[in-house]
């Protein structure tokens, strides 16, 4: 890659004067690691093939990024000294499966993108501005080839994560928390066990001062407009001081004075020394000229590489004159054509050329808030050729498992003692729910004239707890799941800690509300007054919501809410109808369906609260109605002829067990292959890996 100053002419292919080039490479997790570089390159001139000499190589001349040490990170309150990371890519290629084929997305672009400096990627529609930018940050890596370095030196995936963040294009934040709570809780995961809580709340109180949020640091996150939501959105990954920072379209859906705020913040972020990334749509044409570096793309090439000031008499050396009074930004997408575009991308060679505006600004020019800074780089510890020993030294995330589930805890607690209207609801819905049931099947529970009606409602105890416990997570799952992937990604927390403390949060209100639900039912039908059956319903009840619950977490972290709310219903309806298979000829139910009944978590379900009114021992009922003849007084002739005769309740809570087991541990590995971000052809692949953690 060469960068030419202004005062020489572009070059053209068979045309260029003696320029510097950045020699660099890419190494990510699926490169061999060697980035060795040639005899030329070592003693610091080589030759490119077109006459040209290389005068500068990153490889030699700048040391190689390291995470630096707990002490070191004690620096982060008080202006944070973090090192500085400079981003090459070389013949960078990515191509996606399509029903038509394999389609290439980038081909063989090359880039710089220096610390200091605030760098625009720039494109129209499909020109491959996210796929570059999810390649660079690493959250795309699969079917891509080239070369990838951080200061000259093969990248590190599992470091560059920790010295990196990625700012999405939609703002996900928490909700019902506060500003400077949501910070708080990002400082607390993000820089860990190594600084004292003063530490952390003086290096949030810099972020909010930085970031010019300090006003609004007690509102909730709902409230804030969409300018401070963004800002936010960058403090909470600013707490920990990264060095390179990343944002999809930061300016999307922002008006004319939240864009100006937002770039400007950039402006301020990148002068004190971090590499910042964004791509954006059509600036401003004082906007444009705002940034320290643009990268524009057009079908997957490049077709500019260099300052906005630039751009101008680049256009004017093919033959596009953009008048003064044109936005450039504007003017170089209107022009494109075929034609234009292999023009531009042969002028400068797909990204190799960098054309700026003062060789010696490029080179020696520091940033004016040293928070991150050349002089803080110490060397890496080598490039691990074993992923599995990379993964094993590099994978820690800053604060301990116990400490991650802590926080969590706390977090989603309070988010849901918060959550008022909700917890309102459930309350009333419970409530009047029970009330209702509890009316239609008033006193049935002691006749044994009326066994079926009773065997009714303990369908419908059943079905309360499935659909009361499986449409929540089934609808809402996957906006958690879009802010479960922004902060795992940024490498706030592991998945276990996460879930764990989600499995956790919701046990309180089941077991509160639910209770309430079971109780009033319980005592309004006037079931037997037995300790051990009372305990046995309730048990079954709540055991049954807990189990619906981690099936929706199943359904909903696998497809859209949209998705979800029509496959629950469908998978749901198959298994009560085997749940309530045999009604009234249980004796004669065949042994095919016998086996299916078993695929159904309902059946077990049923079973066992038919068992806990019925079973172990019940005495004769009375029948109410002076009939001649009741026949279902005795309570193992009603289990006998529901097919339930003989069936242990432990054996239904040991089913029950497995099919909750199975729908936790299932909804985890499916989360967990989401977050990896790569194609599920690679599933048997994962789970080994998966396995191994």
């Amino acid at each position: 890659m060469t960068v030419q100053t202004a005062d020489e002419p572009v070059p053209s292919m068979g045309r260029v004067k003696s320029t510097v080039s950045f020699a660099a490479m890419i190494d990510d997790d699926d490169d061999d690691g060697n980035g060795s570089s040639t005899e030329e390159e070592e003693n610091g001139v080589a030759d490119d093939g077109t006459g040209r000499n290389r005068m500068f190589s990153m490889s030699m001349d700048r040391p190689i990024t390291r995470i630096p040490t707990r002490a070191e990170m004690k620096t982060l309150t008080h202006k944070a000294k973090r090192p500085a990371v400079d981003i090459e890519f070389h013949d960078l290629t990515y191509s996606v499966d399509t029903t038509a084929g394999e389609r290439a997305i980038l081909k063989g672009v090359n880039g710089f993108f220096r610390s200091g400096h605030l760098t625009a990627i720039m494109g129209p529609s499909g020109a491959g501005k996210s796929s570059l930018m999810n390649i660079l940050a690493g959250y795309v890596r699969s079917n891509i080839k080239g070369q990838i370095l951080t200061n000259g030196h093969p990248r590190n995936m599992h470091l560059f994560k920790k010295l990196s963040s990625y700012i999405m294009q939609e703002d996900l934040l928490q909700p019902r928390l506060t500003v400077l709570e949501s910070l708080r809780y990002a400082a607390r995961l993000k820089i860990g066990e190594e600084l004292s809580d003063e530490d952390k709340n003086k290096a949030v109180d810099e972020v909010l001062e930085l970031l010019g949020v300090s006003v609004c640091q007690n509102t909730f996150v709902e409230k804030l407009s969409g300018g401070q939501r963004k800002r936010l959105s960058v403090a909470l990954e600013l707490v920990n001081n990264p060095p390179v920072i990343f944002l999809d379209e930061p300016t999307t859906g922002l008006d004319i004075v939240a864009i100006k705020q937002c770039v400007t913040l950039l402006v301020e972020l990148a002068k004190q020394g971090r590499t910042v990334v964004c791509t954006i749509h059509q600036p401003s044409s004082s906007l444009f000229h705002m940034f320290d570096h643009v990268y524009m793309l057009a079908r997957g090439s490049c077709i500019y590489n260099g300052t906005p000031r630039q751009l101008v008499p680049f256009l004017a050396q093919i033959g596009h004159v953009c008048k003064p009074t044109h936005n450039p930004a504007d003017f170089v997408f209107e022009v494109l054509d075929n034609d234009t575009i292999v023009d531009l991308n042969r002028e400068i060679q797909n990204g190799k050329i960098i054309l700026c505006d003062d060789i010696n600004d490029m080179e020696t020019k520091s940033p004016t808030s040293k928070l991150c800074r050349n002089e803080t780089l110490a060397l890496l510890p080598p490039v691990f050729d074993n992923l599995e020993t990379a993964d094993k030294k590099c994978s820690g995330h800053s604060s301990s498992f116990c400490t991650q589930f802590t926080i969590l805890l706390d977090r989603r607690t309070k988010q849901i003692a918060r959550n008022s209207v909700g917890l309102y609801i459930s309350f009333f819905h419970h409530a009047i729910s029970a009330l209702l049931l509890g009316s239609i099947y008033c006193g049935i529970g002691v006749d044994g004239g009326r066994p079926f009606e009773n065997f009714k409602f303990c369908i419908s105890v059943i079905v309360f707890f499935i659909y009361t416990h499986v449409m929540g997570p089934v609808l809402t799952f996957p906006t958690e799941i879009k802010l479960l992937r922004r902060e795992y990604f940024n490498h706030w927390y592991g998945l276990k800690s996460y879930y764990l403390a989600l499995t956790i949060t919701s046990l309180p209100s089941m077991f509160l509300f639910g209770g309430l639900f079971l109780g009033i039912v319980y005592f309004m039908t006037s079931q037997p007054l037995e300790i051990i059956r009372i305990s046995q319903f309730v048990a079954v009840g709540l055991f049954t919501g807990y189990i619906s619950e981690g099936l929706g977490i199943l359904i909903g972290s696998s497809v859209d809410n949209a998705t979800g709310a029509i496959l629950t219903p469908a998978l749901l309806a198959p298994m009560l109808a085997l749940a309530v298979y045999g009604m009234g000829y249980g004796q004669v139910i065949e042994p095919i369906m016998e086996s299916l009944m078993a695929t159904s978590f309902l059946r077990y379900a049923l079973v066992a609260i038919s068992a806990s009114l019925y079973g172990n021992g019940r005495a004769e009922m009375s029948c109410l109605k002076d009939d001649l003849y009741c026949h279902y007084k005795d309570p193992e002739l009603l289990l006998r002829d529901l097919g339930m005769s003989h069936r242990s309740i432990t054996v239904q809570f040991i089913g029950l067990a497995i099919f909750g087991l199975v729908f936790r541990v299932g909804a985890y590995y499916v989360i967990k292959i989401r977050l990896l971000n790569k194609p599920l052809k690679n599933l048997p692949l994962y789970f080994k890996k998966l396995i191994r953690r």
